[in-house]
């Protein structure tokens, strides 16, 4: 048993220090315990060998968290949630602080269904948009986005991976099990009082900071670019207003070309099918566009010559978005982009064209390439990636980017809500229903099998499978009965409140300076073990140490959303103390005083 605790609190140390990689020392600590419990007649109290250690690797809530993950990646992959956040950033005109209010409350609603890395990843950019609407900082706005999404894994069963671990061992330990909504009322009880402080404190603990980047998405370089408007485009019967498109959001309309005639601006046309638009926009806002309606994105696509029968079995391919330099001594200089044939022979198609030294009012495709213009090229991953074996071009590798397959991003609803209601009205179990939308995302090609093994993360892997051979480890030496005991033996006097509030305290100081994940592992063969010494029920017990390990929030490496959310934010290691612990002590004092009404002490 000293042994164990020996290997667990250097692992506890290594973990903090981060001196080495997380991966490392995962697998550096099952390998201890491999090695440690191949010494024979060590006097276990339990029987613990390797089939036992390695159990954390098939146990039911890893596969359902990593399933989960590729759901999430699923709906990031098609833009799924394109529509809403086009709708939020059009109620910003009228009314921000109160569509700011709506967005959070989103996220929040998001997060208790969702893993909450993928959510936090596609609220930045919006809060971030909108903290510039409102003239205020992005410091603001990040730091509660995490904080809140935390709050919201607390509500339900998939609300947070450690739910998912915590309900596995409640499993494996006794007879009882976790319902998809059984931390609903005390999880939404404890957020509310969370989201009131953040409401209440955010105005004077977060920082004030000037963004960094002073807002580049719509002051960078300009690409002169063609839209043309097909029969079902969604730009047909747009009439101008005050002689600008409004429609077309951060784009500019240099030129309207119908047959011969051509019209510059201030406009007074409607738009029309067969209509040639030249634009001038940032690469963002052209991605943007390509992402904000399917028609946009099919209609390139459909374009002849580039997305013709030969594609068909690669439909599971990336779509992605890059630049590439016309290079001294091209062949294309002097020519236009369909002289060169620059979609037959790359298969790519140009979406604009960017020269520094002058504003081009032409259609793109009368444009003669000189040396150093950029090409902003749209195709599929490997023929973008082709482009390097181009002698014509130099392709800049590092401003690749995929674009959302939209035209999936319905079957990509389906699916994850699916995926949701069997677990939630107890269809199937989370790992099967996890396992099944993991796998329809991959058949109906919302993700590509790349896409989804990207998806599943290393480090989560193999910290859980750390973290469960070491809970294991401590059943089988006695250790966590051994732990029980004292905590039992120094707090039952005062009673069962107290009892658990010390056990919450001791778990929520512990995920500040290890995984939560890790934490809620270690501590749950623990809180089951007083829970058998003092007759508490052991569901009060195990979602006392769901709800503690959730509260992560005093440090950025405390959990992922938190480190995603330090750069964008600028925030500073000590922010996160400052505004992050009296969530934590507020948390406690809630949960203590609540505890009887909660589990009926």
């Amino acid at each position: 048993m000293i042994a164990t605790f020996v290997i667990v609190s250097i692992a506890v140390f290594l973990y903090v220090r981060e001196t080495y990689s997380i991966e490392v020392v995962s697998v550096g600590v099952i390998v201890t315990l491999l090695l440690f419990f191949s010494i024979p007649n060590l006097n276990l109290v339990l029987p613990l060998g390797n089939s036992e250690l390695l159990s954390g690797f098939a146990a039911p809530a890893l596969i359902a968290i990593m399933a989960l993950l590729v759901v999430g990646q699923g709906l990031f992959q098609t833009g799924a949630l394109e529509g809403p956040i086009n709708t939020i950033n059009k109620a910003l005109t009228t009314d921000p602080r109160k569509t700011l209010l709506i967005v959070f409350i989103g996220a929040f609603s998001v997060s208790m269904f969702m893993n909450n890395t993928p959510v936090v990843v596609m609220f930045i950019p919006i809060l971030a948009a909108m903290a510039s609407r409102v003239k205020t900082s992005t410091s603001r706005y990040m730091m509660p986005l995490s904080f809140l999404c935390i709050l919201a894994g607390m509500t339900t069963l998939i609300g947070s991976s450690t739910n998912l671990l915590v309900n596995d061992v409640l499993q494996r330990t006794t007879d009882f099990s976790l319902s998809f909504f059984t931390q609903l009322v005390p999880g939404l009880v404890l957020a509310g009082i969370g989201a009131l402080y953040i409401i209440l404190a955010a105005p004077f603990l977060l920082p004030e900071r000037k963004n960094m980047e002073n807002e580049l998405t719509d002051t960078g370089r300009q690409y002169i670019a063609q839209i043309q408007v097909t029969p079902e485009h969604p730009l047909v019967g747009v009439s101008p207003v005050a002689g600008l498109y409004t429609k077309l959001k951060n784009v500019t309309v240099r030129m309207i070309q119908r047959g011969e005639q051509s019209y510059l601006p201030p406009f007074d046309e409607t738009l029309q099918a067969g209509d040639v638009l030249i634009v001038a926009a940032t690469r963002q806002s052209l991605s943007k566009l390509l992402s904000s309606q399917p028609e946009y994105l099919r209609g390139m696509l459909n374009i002849t010559g580039f997305d013709d029968g030969e594609r068909e079995t690669d439909s599971q391919e990336s779509i992605v978005i890059s630049e590439a330099v016309i290079a001294p001594g091209s062949r294309m200089i002097g020519r236009n982009i369909e002289q060169i044939g620059f979609r037959r022979q790359t298969k790519c198609l140009v979406l604009g064209i960017q020269r520094r030294s002058r504003m081009i009012r032409t259609r793109m495709l009368d444009i003669r390439l000189e040396a150093g213009d950029v090409l902003l090229v749209f195709g599929y991953d490997k023929d973008v990636r082709g482009l390097r074996n181009n002698r014509d071009v130099l392709l800049l590798d590092w401003s690749r980017t995929e674009l959302p397959d939209i035209r999936k991003s319905i079957t990509a609803r389906c699916i994850f809500f699916a995926t949701i209601a069997l677990a939630a009205f107890g269809i199937l179990p989370i790992e099967t229903s996890a396992l099944t939308g993991a796998l329809a995302m991959i058949l109906t090609g919302c993700l590509n099998i790349r896409q989804a093994i990207r998806a599943l993360d290393m480090r989560i892997f193999l910290l859980i499978g750390a973290a469960f051979a070491m809970g294991l480890a401590l059943e089988a030496t006695g250790g966590a009965n051994f732990i029980a005991q004292g905590v039992v033996a120094t707090f039952m006097p005062y009673g069962n409140q107290i009892l658990i509030s010390a056990i919450f305290l001791i778990v929520a100081l512990l995920t500040n300076v290890i995984s939560n994940s890790a934490t809620a592992l270690l501590f749950s063969p623990i809180a089951l073990s007083v829970s058998a010494q003092t007759g508490i029920d052991p569901i009060a017990m195990v979602l006392t140490v769901i709800f503690a390990a959730n509260c992560c929030f005093a440090t950025p490496i405390a959990y992922q959303t938190n480190l995603l959310v330090m750069g964008p934010g600028h925030y500073k290691f000590s922010d996160f103390a400052r505004f992050g612990a009296p969530l934590i002590l507020i948390l406690w004092i809630s949960f203590s005083l609540l505890s009887p009404v909660f589990f009926e002490l």
